[in-house]
């Protein structure tokens, strides 16, 4: 079987994250929800901090959904080694996985429709990291 793809959302992004994980398994990738699991109004960095915790321990990739996918990127972005990128098309998700090795994908349920979503994690997804001279720059991230 493929990597995990990891999931998580709070209320706002739970009917997106819903699709798109039907949508990823369909792409023949492992799915894995770390929740939430229902409209109820929810914290969102909890759900952030564990999906962090199994792109970590698993080495695979992520995909956090909140209503605007801002605050997923910023409670994401609080973990060492965790490089979360709220991606609004195909391209900053393409740019984002070949130089900056992105392993979370941020969108948001609010602005994003199924369709778009789609395309944005596909694209995500099938990127590889071009490494290079970008590795040397990301390596920078945890330094300070």
């Amino acid at each position: 079987m493929s990597t995990p793809v990891i999931f998580g959302s709070d209320h706002a992004g739970f009917v997106l994250k819903e699709q798109l994980k039907t949508f990823v398994a369909q792409m023949g990738h492992e799915v894995v929800d770390v929740g939430t699991d229902s409209l109820s109004s929810c914290d969102y960095p909890l759900f952030a901090f564990k999906l962090c915790d199994l792109v970590l321990e698993k080495n695979c990739l992520g995909i956090l959904i909140c209503g605007t996918g801002m605050g997923m990127s910023m409670a994401a972005n609080r973990r060492p080694g965790i490089r979360a990128a709220l991606c609004a098309n195909e391209y900053l998700a393409r740019m984002t996985r070949l130089h900056n090795n992105a392993n979370v994908l941020c969108l948001g349920e609010r602005w994003v429709g199924p369709g778009l979503g789609e395309s944005i994690a596909e694209t995500f997804l099938k990127t590889q990291f071009e490494g290079g001279r970008h590795l040397r720059r990301i390596e920078l991230f945890d330094t300070i």
